[in-house]
């Protein structure tokens, strides 16, 4: 099934490129073929292609069939729930480990599960403060007991050597083991039935959920959270289809099973210096590919409901995880041709790099078809190829447009609780989204490229803790981040205006975002309460029983008159600090 889903995918990709590069052919030799057309066709045939393999699993995820099964028998198989973090805000985050555990207890399943928040946190103050909340955790918590919390003096290896530190010295005592991030919430229900599908199936030894982002605020949060929750679980269903038993492993809100991991991920210290040496980064995709290389299955699957983390409130935000992921994703070329890795691991790996060499590649693509300066020419000189530049863009916008609109379409006609008023604001949320995206995706394209190049000359950026407090930003603060991308605009339209003034209207789209770079950043990070009825999601109407839990303790924990000083707590978690 999956080698199917693949060369259909393949070959929709493969046909739809080649009719892009014949109407760019077209368009290039009515006005005399030069080498910087040769150049420009090379380019396009790997940006529309990488764009319609998109698109196309998108697609085939709307073709597929929605498996909702939910098991919440307990089961015999031990499990335990790891949360490392590093240096993270403890009210929220051990607020979410004390949900988690509230929901199992409330299905009357807790007696199979052990929670575990491993800490990487370096400074003092940090460890003190964790130490201080893990008290008030576990005077909160009915099923304390099951609660523990270790401090590693020195974070090697980062979140990977931290997991690895827990499956080496506790790991025997489970069979299973789910691992979150810090902003990580996931329902009683999806965890049973994670682990009831690793009891069904053997030789599954990892299992992946498809995350919903919840809490955004902002517009740009907004914007994103209502895409993961509309686009994402199609587009999910679509990759999964493709990955069949090499799926992905994403570092959080996932299942493994002990022993397989025991045996087969155990990650190498590549030779060299940051960036490209040292630890691994971004280990998971490393790991499935290990896991897979073993024997065992790693599955996707997007159905199971009730798996959340948040998001960046704010492009900055957005730019410096990008800047993460972009270091990881690059230094997997080290570890692409590692042996005996299965085909669809090798590609999953390959389409991680891709999806940072994209925007320079782009960005390149503009720059040539500036230089080339042929396109206006045609549109006035040569009558016969003007079909040819129009169908050209209307198939690109296309290919980027038509599936979000066909997963709305879709969604409406699934759900027949859906009136006709709902349906409306889902078209509506769905335009205002491609607004938003149309308006900073240059900008992000720029933070992008800025990261591959800072990588490429030996930036080594690591993993430093997200932000997770307020993401509003000002004027002044978006202006320092972005004052470079506004010249980067500017020169760019005027370059455009002299050496090819008939580009102009098609320049505008992309030079204005990045010249209104500061005002968009600074606007798109502001929570514009009236717009509140945009871009609503499921779990703001009806929150998820383990939402409402974290944020009733959360609330509890951090209300008025709610200050932590020495001696607030009472003594007694000692038993659960793990040495």
């Amino acid at each position: 099934m999956a080698a199917a889903c693949r060369w259909a995918v393949f070959a929709v990709s493969a046909v739809v490129t080649a009719y892009c590069g014949y109407l760019l052919t077209l368009l290039a030799r009515a006005d005399g073929w030069t080498s910087l057309d040769s150049l420009r066709l090379m380019l396009s045939t790997i940006c529309v292609f990488w764009l319609t393999w998109g698109a196309s699993a998108g697609l085939l995820g709307l073709m597929a069939r929605r498996r909702v099964v939910v098991d919440t028998v307990p089961s015999p198989n031990r499990t335990a729930i790891l949360m490392p973090i590093y240096n993270e805000d403890p009210p929220s985050t051990f607020a979410r480990v004390a949900a988690i555990s509230n929901r199992l207890m409330a299905l009357g399943a807790h007696s199979g599960f052990d929670l575990f928040i491993l800490s990487d946190s370096q400074s003092l103050d940090s460890a003190a403060r964790e130490a201080l909340w893990f008290e008030r955790l576990l005077t909160d918590s009915p099923a304390r007991e099951q609660i523990f919390y270790r401090r590693r003096p020195k974070n090697t290896g980062r979140k990977a050597g931290n997991v690895e530190d827990f499956v080496r010295r506790s790991g025997a005592a489970y069979r299973y083991a789910l691992v979150l991030d810090a902003d990580s919430l996931m329902d009683a229900e999806a965890i049973l039935t994670m682990v009831r599908r690793m009891d069904e199936t053997p030789r599954l030894g990892l299992l992946q959920t498809l995350p919903s982002i919840i809490h955004a605020r902002s517009i740009f949060g907004r914007a994103m959270q209502f895409s993961t929750h509309l686009y994402n679980p199609v587009y999910a269903r679509g990759a999964a289809l493709l990955q069949g038993h090499e799926g992905p492993y994403w570092g959080h809100n996932a299942i493994f099973r002990i022993d397989a991991f025991a045996q087969s991920c155990g990650l190498p210290e590549l030779g060299g210096k940051p960036p490209f040496g040292g630890h691994i980064l971004s280990h998971d995709y490393v790991e499935a590919g290990l896991l897979a290389r073993a024997g065992h299955e790693v599955r996707l699957d997007p159905d199971i409901a009730g798996s959340f983390e948040e998001g960046p409130d704010n492009i900055l935000d957005f730019a410096k995880r990008d800047q993460r992921w972009c270091q990881g994703n690059l230094q997997h070329a080290r570890v692409l041709l590692a042996p005996d890795f299965r085909m669809w691991n090798r590609v999953t790996l390959l389409q991680g790099i891709f999806s940072y060499l994209m925007p320079p590649l782009w960005l390149l693509l503009l720059v040539v078809s500036i230089a080339a300066a042929d396109l206006g020419h045609h549109y006035r000189r040569i009558g016969g190829p003007d079909w040819a530049g129009w169908a050209l863009i209307a198939i690109v916008a296309g290919i980027l447009i038509l599936p979000k609109l066909l997963v709305a379409f879709h969604a409406i006609a699934t759900d027949r609780r859906r009136n006709l008023e709902s349906g409306l604001l889902i078209l509506v949320s769905v335009f205002a989204e491609i607004v938003v995206s149309t308006l900073v995706a240059p900008i992000i394209l720029m933070f992008q490229v800025r990261a591959v190049f800072r990588v490429l000359s030996g930036f080594d950026g690591g993993w430093p803790a997200s932000n997770r407090a307020d993401s509003k930003l000002g004027l002044a603060q978006a202006w320092a981040s972005s004052w470079w991308i506004c010249c980067c605009g500017g020169a760019g339209l005027a370059m455009v205006m002299t050496i090819a003034p008939s580009l102009a209207i098609w320049s505008v789209p992309v030079a204005l975002p990045m010249i209104l770079a500061p005002l968009l950043i600074g606007l798109t990070s502001q929570h514009v309460r009236v717009l509140d009825w945009l871009w609503r999601v499921a779990e703001e109407t009806a929150p998820s029983p383990v939402i409402l839990e974290w944020q009733a303790i959360h609330a509890r924990w951090t209300g008025p008159g709610r200050v932590i000083v020495d001696g607030d707590f009472a003594a007694g978690g000692a038993a659960n600090v793990l040495g």
